[in-house]
């Protein structure tokens, strides 16, 4: 992956935090389908969405080889990741007759309980400590549950609402986006696909041959927008295995097909029919833009929506400069629910496999 320099050390004043904010640790408010409400007409909700376009908007047309700078806090994200995956190399498997659900996950998920906040700690600067508790839970529901050992949508958007808090308290700042996406995110999605391998979790909530994939999301919405406008690649070469080939390791869209050829087998029509359907949209601009009416139609990964810290935190005060294409605003923190439990509504984090047609 191609890095740039370091970012210089930003201006101190931009460090400090509003003098109004506090932090409190998120809580579960949506419990009932008609609590989705809630949870769509909340400012967390628009600054959620306004998020991920505007990191889909900062990565178009441009492949994880793009020179971008990589600043202090990314490098320090990267070394977190790097401590979950040496935790897993640390927690084999253990002998069970269960050929799925591993156990051993649930001991390597007892460390990242007890250590997440030291590990939040090592990317947020002192001034700001206490943010830890809240940013932390999120990154606890990141990866997967421990009770069913499974792993969805849910969790990726957990993540995604993670690094948000980060940037809304101004750990990460604007020119950060590219490297949120093509280093952290794509970090993170390695050490998931090693977590599923290594304990063989079980997709959560997942639509099955109806749903667009059983762990992921995200990385099609930013990977179809990376394509955008490729001079030869379009959407019908991802179901050629010769193009995914030679190209996943420059586009996360065709890095998940690879990944989806490799822990399935029969023809990808069958096993896959969701993604079959989108290779006949005539082009990736479409495919952008239907996934992300997908990825709104169940509420912007409203499994992630379950839980509200009510009362002031890291998603109230003043605004930055995060925007996405259409101008939503990202203000420092991250308070009323911009992540939590997998359990809106319906269990797990497989966004329901909407009809192609009704989005693309």
């Amino acid at each position: 992956m191609a890095e740039g320099e370091r970012q210089p050390p930003p201006d101190s004043s931009e460090d400090t935090p509003p003098a109004t904010q506090n932090f409190i640790i998120p809580k579960k408010e949506i419990h009932t389908v008609p609590d989705m409400g809630k949870w769509k007409r909340s400012q967390a909700y628009a600054d959620y969405i306004g998020f991920i376009l505007t990191l889909n908007e900062g990565v178009k047309g441009k492949k994880l080889t793009f020179e971008y700078k990589v600043s202090e806090a990314i490098e320090k994200l990267v070394a977190l990741l790097n401590t979950l995956d040496r935790w897993i190399d640390e927690t084999p498997p253990v002998d069970q007759p269960s050929r799925f659900g591993n156990k051993a996950y649930r001991t390597w998920y007892a460390k990242l309980d007890e250590e997440a906040e030291n590990l939040v700690a090592t990317v947020v600067p002192t001034h700001l400590a206490a943010a830890v508790p809240e940013v932390a839970v999120y990154l606890k529901e990141s990866v997967g549950n421990s009770t069913r050992i499974d792993y969805g949508t849910g969790h990726e958007a957990a993540f995604a609402a993670f690094l948000c808090c980060l940037c809304k308290i101004g750990v990460l700042r604007v020119d950060d986006q590219i490297a949120i996406v093509f280093k952290v995110f794509n970090r993170y999605l390695e050490v998931m696909r090693k977590l599923q391998k290594t304990y063989r979790m079980e997709p959560a909530g997942s639509q099955g041959v109806w749903g667009l994939d059983d762990f992921q999301f995200l990385p099609f919405i930013w990977g179809s927008s990376q394509l955008i406008d490729h001079p030869y690649l379009e959407p019908r070469h991802f179901v050629d295995e010769k193009a995914v080939n030679e190209n996943h390791k420059d586009y996360m869209f065709l890095e998940c097909i690879l990944f989806i050829t490799e822990m399935k087998t029969g023809p990808f029509a069958e096993h896959s029919n969701q993604l079959w359907n989108i290779s006949a949209v005539p082009s990736w601009s479409k495919v952008n833009q239907g996934l992300i009416r997908m990825y709104k139609a169940e509420g912007g990964a409203a499994r992630c929506g379950a839980w509200d810290a009510s009362g002031n935190g890291c998603h109230e005060s003043e605004p930055s400069p995060w925007r996405d294409g259409v101008g939503a605003e990202m203000g420092h923190g991250c308070r009323e629910s911009l992540a939590g439990r997998e359990e809106a509504g319906m269990q797990g984090g497989q966004m329901a496999g909407m009809g192609t047609s009704e989005q693309f």
